[in-house]
C-alpha cells in the first residue's frame, strides 16, 4: 500500500484564535489567514490526503515544528511528535508537545494539538511527514505559512501566567491606554494607542528579535525576553527600534509628541528594516506595551513623577554649590556623568513569575527601554522586582540599585566647604522629593475627558514616605552599596534657626503671568541677614535647562521671630519666546543666613497648560461600515503664527494613522480640519488625535465612541 500522501493542512486560524485569545489579531482575519495560538492550549488542525484515507495500524503521522534558522530538538526548538491514533490529555506540567487523532474521514484526520508550555514564542514553520511502521520512507507535507505561537497568560503552567485572569482584559486584550505625562502636580493621561493586533506587530517583533543576536532558546523565557526587549526598543546599542532625541530638533524625523500610537512607529520600523526617529521615555514605553501584549506578556506603562537618574550608584541625587551660592554645572565627585531629576519618567511593568529569585519576588517586573544607564555592558534595564525595589534587595537580578534610586532615592545638596572631607559640605537632604508619584492606567476604564482613569500605584513600589519600614528598606539598599555608604554617612552640621518655603505651583494657563514666592521665618531671638536668588528657566522634561526667563538676587534683613516674604514676578511676554516641547518651567531658591552660614535651596517644576483638541461627530453612536464625518479643532493660543501645521488621527478599526496637514494660523486663530473615516468593527471604540507645529506641540485629544451594526 503507497505512503499517505499529504495534499493538505487546515489550521483553521480563526476558529482556533477563539478559544486561545488571539481572535482579535488581524493576522487571523486576512484573506490569507495566518494562525497565531498560545502555547500550553490545544488546538485543532486537519490533514487531508491526495491518494486515500488513513488506516492507523501501518499508518505513522509525524508534525514537525522548527523554530529558527538552525532548529535542533535538544535545544527546544524542533519539536517532533508522532501523533497518536486518539486523543487524550497532555501531560499534567504541559511541557510535552502532544497530538492526537481526535476523528477520521474517509480521506482526512483531524488532530489535537498541544504545544508545549515553555517552547520558544514567535514564528515556527510546520512539517507534516507520513510514513508506515515497517519502513524508513517519508513523504513531508510543507505548510506555507508562518504558526505563530504565544505566551500564554491566562495557563497556569506558563510564567507569565496572571491569577486574577479578569486583569488580562486590560493588560493583554486592551488596545488603547493612557500615559501620564507632566510634572507632579499638573501630569496628565496621555491617550495611546497601543495597537498590539495590528497586522504589523508581530511581523515587527520578530525582526526586532532576529536583529538582535538573541539565542532562539531563550525566546521561551519572559525574563530574558523582556530584557532584551528594553534593549531592543531603543537603538543605543544596536539597529532597535526607535532613536532617542530630547533637544525639540526633530526636523529630519518625527516629533515624539505627533505619535497617536505605536502601530506607525512599527509599521516603518518593519517596511525599512531601520531605527525609527524619535521616540522619548513615553514613547518607548507605549512601543513596549504594544510589544509585551502582542506577545502574551502583561504590561501596564508606569510613570513616576519626580524621577531621579543616579549615575554613581549612590542612592541619592546630588547638587553642589560653590562658595557664593552659585549651582554648580557638573558633578565635582562624579567624572562619569551628573546626576539629574527627570520631572517624569515613563517604563513599564511586566508580569511573571521569578524561579531566579527566592519566593515572594514574582508578580509585577519594571523594564525600562529608555536608555540612560547601561547594565552588562549595554542600555537595558530589567526585569527588576517590584517587591525587591521596596525591600531594598539590591543583590537580586536585575538592575535593583537603579529602580530603587529612581523612586526613592535621597535629594542632597553639597556646598563647597575646603574643611569637609569630600571638600564640600552637606547643606540638605529631602526625603520626599524623589517618587513623589507613580502612576498607570486603571483596569477597566478609560476617560477621555479627565484622569478618572488614574490609578497610583507608589505604595507597590515603596513603602509610604517617612515611615519606618521606608527608611529601612532604603538603608537595606544603602548597606549593599558601598558606593552609596561615603554618601549617607555625611551628617548635616549647619545651624538651622531659620525656616524657607518654597511656595509649589502646580500649573498656569498659557499666557498667564506667574511669580516666585519663598516664605522665610526667623526663629530665633536675633536678627538674620539673608543673601537670597531667585530665578525661573524653561526646561525640558528630562530636567535640562533650556533658557533662563529671569533671575533676582539680593540682600536683606529679617528681624527676631518674625517672618518675610521675597518674590519675584514673571509676566508672560517674559516667558512665551522660551517655552521648550511639553511647555514645563522650573523655579529655583537658594538663600544663606551670614550669622549661621545655613544655606537653603529648593526648586519647584510646574507647567504651562495648552488646550486640547476637541473631536466632533455627529453622534457618539456611529454604524459599522459607513463614512463619518469628524472635525478636529482648537483655538490657538499663541501671541505667534503657527507654521508647518499637522494632525494625526488614530483609532483601532477606525482610522489608520491619518495625517492631515493644515495652513498657517495667525495668533489666537482658530485650527480646524474635517475628515472622514470607516469605522470596520462594531463595539466601544476611542478615536486619538494630536497637533504639532514648527511654534506649538503636544496637543492632543481623544473620544469614545459606539460603533453598531444595523443588521443586527
Amino acid at each position: 500500500m503507497a505512503l499517505l500522501d499529504t495534499g493538505m493542512v487546515n489550521l483553521y486560524p480563526l476558529e482556533n484564535a477563539v478559544p486561545h485569545k488571539t481572535d482579535k489579531y488581524e493576522l487571523v482575519h486576512q484573506d490569507d489567514p495566518t494562525p497565531v495560538l498560545r502555547r500550553g492550549f490545544k488546538f485543532s488542525m486537519v490533514l487531508r490526503f491526495r491518494n486515500r484515507g488513513y488506516d492507523r495500524s501501518r499508518d505513522v503521522i509525524r508534525l514537525v515544528f522548527n523554530f529558527g534558522p538552525r532548529a535542533h530538538s535538544i535545544k527546544g526548538t524542533k519539536a517532533i511528535i508522532r501523533v497518536e491514533p486518539r486523543t487524550r490529555e497532555p501531560a499534567q506540567d504541559r511541557k510535552e508537545w502532544y497530538a492526537g487523532i481526535k476523528s477520521e474521514g474517509p480521506d482526512s484526520v483531524t488532530i489535537e494539538v498541544m504545544a508545549a508550555v515553555h517552547c520558544p514564542v514567535g514564528n515556527w514553520k510546520l512539517q507534516v511527514e507520513t510514513g508506515a511502521f515497517s519502513t524508513t520512507d517519508r513523504r513531508v507535507f510543507n505548510y506555507d505559512k508562518d504558526v505563530y505561537i504565544l505566551y500564554n497568560p491566562w495557563c497556569c503552567e506558563d510564567l507569565v501566567f496572571m491569577p486574577e485572569e479578569r486583569f488580562l482584559d486590560e493588560y493583554i486584550l486592551a488596545d488603547v491606554g493612557k500615559i501620564w505625562v507632566g510634572p507632579y502636580g499638573s501630569s496628565r493621561g496621555r491617550e495611546w494607542v497601543f495597537g498590539q493586533f495590528d497586522k504589523s506587530v508581530l511581523p515587527a517583533a520578530m525582526l526586532m528579535f532576529s536583529k538582535s543576536g538573541f539565542s532562539d532558546t531563550s525566546r521561551g523565557d519572559p525574563i530574558k525576553s523582556t530584557r532584551l526587549i528594553s534593549k531592543m526598543v531603543n537603538s543605543n546599542d544596536d539597529d532597535g527600534i526607535l532613536v532617542g532625541r530630547w533637544d525639540g530638533d526633530y526636523g529630519d524625523g518625527t516629533a515624539p509628541a505627533s505619535w497617536t500610537g505605536s502601530v506607525p512607529i512599527l509599521e516603518e520600523y518593519l517596511q525599512n528594516e531601520e531605527s525609527v526617529c524619535y521616540g522619548q521615555c513615553w514613547v518607548f514605553s507605549g512601543v513596549t506595551t504594544t510589544i509585551c501584549r502582542a506577545l502574551g506578556i502583561p504590561s501596564r506603562v508606569v510613570s513616576n513623577l519626580v524621577s531621579a537618574h543616579d549615575t554613581n550608584a549612590s542612592l541619592s541625587i546630588d547638587k553642589y554649590y560653590d562658595t557664593n551660592d552659585e549651582e554648580l554645572d557638573f558633578d565635582p565627585t562624579n567624572p562619569t556623568g551628573e546626576d539629574s531629576i527627570w520631572n517624569y519618567h515613563v517604563w513599564n511593568d511586566v508580569y511573571m513569575a521569578r524561579p531566579d529569585l527566592p519566593t515572594g519576588y514574582g508578580g509585577w517586573q519594571a523594564i525600562d527601554a529608555t536608555p540612560q544607564e547601561t547594565s552588562d555592558g549595554v542600555y537595558q534595564c530589567g526585569p527588576t522586582s517590584l517587591e525587591a525595589i521596596k525591600q531594598g534587595k539590591v543583590g537580586f537580578n536585575y538592575d535593583v540599585a537603579f529602580m530603587v534610586a529612581s523612586v526613592n532615592a535621597d535629594l542632597m545638596r553639597w556646598k563647597e566647604d575646603p574643611n569637609a572631607p569630600m571638600g564640600y559640605a552637606r547643606i540638605y537632604c529631602n526625603k520626599y522629593h524623589i517618587g513623589r508619584m507613580i502612576l498607570t492606567k486603571k483596569p477597566f476604564l478609560f476617560d477621555p475627558n479627565g484622569d478618572k482613569d488614574r490609578e497610583d500605584i507608589t505604595l507597590e513600589y515603596k513603602a509610604k514616605e517617612g515611615t519606618e519600614f521606608e527608611r529601612v528598606s532604603l538603608m537595606n539598599a544603602v548597606r549593599g552599596l558601598k558606593s552609596a555608604q561615603s554618601f549617607f554617612s555625611v551628617p548635616e552640621n549647619i545651624k538651622a534657626d531659620v525656616d524657607f518655603d518654597l511656595v509649589d505651583l502646580d500649573k498656569i494657563k498659557i499666557g498667564e503671568d506667574y511669580e516666585i514666592v519663598v516664605n522665610i521665618n526667623n526663629k530665633s531671638d536675633e536678627v538674620r541677614h539673608i543673601r537670597a536668588v531667585l530665578s525661573s528657566s524653561s526646561v525640558f522634561y528630562t530636567g535640562v535647562k533650556a533658557k533662563l526667563i529671569k533671575k533676582a538676587e539680593g540682600s536683606f534683613s529679617v528681624p527676631p521671630r518674625s517672618t518675610e516674604t521675597m518674590r519675584l514676578e514673571i509676566r508672560a511676554d517674559d516667558y512665551l519666546n522660551k517655552l521648550v516641547e511639553y511647555c514645563i518651567m522650573k523655579i529655583y531658591a537658594i538663600a544663606t543666613v551670614d550669622e549661621t552660614k545655613e544655606t537653603w535651596a529648593d526648586e519647584d517644576d510646574f507647567q504651562v497648560v495648552k488646550p486640547t483638541i476637541q473631536i466632533q461627530m455627529p453622534s457618539k453612536t456611529i454604524p459599522i461600515k459607513k463614512p463619518v464625518l469628524v472635525k478636529l479643532s482648537f483655538v490657538n493660543p499663541l501671541k505667534k503664527r503657527l507654521t508647518n501645521c499637522k494632525f494625526q488621527l488614530a483609532g483601532p478599526s477606525l482610522v489608520r494613522n491619518q495625517g492631515i496637514g493644515h495652513r498657517d494660523v495667525g495668533p489666537g486663530g482658530l485650527v480646524e480640519v474635517e475628515t472622514q473615516m470607516v469605522p470596520q468593527v462594531a463595539g466601544e471604540q476611542t478615536i486619538v488625535a494630536t497637533f504639532a507645529a514648527r511654534e506649538l506641540m503636544d496637543i492632543t485629544g481623544s473620544v469614545k465612541v459606539d460603533v453598531y451594526d444595523d443588521e443586527d
